[in-house]
């Protein structure tokens, strides 16, 4: 068996649903992860979001990210059944870095924050704490997201 590694994954259910049918599409991806070698280490519901622009007709979704352990074989496993899922619009799984994880621990829990709300407002960011950073680590992060 495969080493485990850490993976985040963010998916975005049909909201039209109600709150039990949510919650059943919730377990149903819960399920395959367990079932396949995984172990959910933490379920955040985000709940329901106005998108951007519209998801197959839709302008809502329910948010979900689950943080999870488990071998890399699960991962196509799991995209299949978002694939087949009608109930589910979107889906993302990435592998959490050392780094990410390290920062993640310094927080004390997932992020409440979507990832891609995250990385647009970074170079926001680097301009309102770049007096605050004091580690040379932050400010070399700073100096990367300016320069690219």
């Amino acid at each position: 068996m495969s080493t485990k590694r850490i993976y985040e994954t963010t998916f975005i259910v049909n909201v039209s649903l109600d709150d039990p049918q949510i919650d059943g599409v919730i377990e149903k991806v819960k399920e395959v992860i367990t079932k396949n070698g995984g172990e959910i280490r933490e379920v955040v519901k985000w709940g329901r979001k106005r998108f951007a622009y519209p998801i197959q007709n839709k302008n809502n979704g329910f948010y979900v990210v689950i943080e999870f352990a488990a071998p890399g074989e699960l991962i196509a496993k799991l995209e299949r059944h978002y694939f087949l899922e009608e109930n589910i619009l979107r889906y993302l799984t990435i592998v959490l870095d050392k780094n990410a994880l390290k920062a993640r621990s310094a927080a004390g829990t997932l992020v409440a924050e979507p990832a891609a709300t995250a990385e647009t407002s970074s170079a926001k960011s680097t301009e309102t704490h770049s007096s605050a950073a004091k580690t040379p680590k932050e400010g070399e992060a700073a100096k990367e997201t300016t320069t690219s």
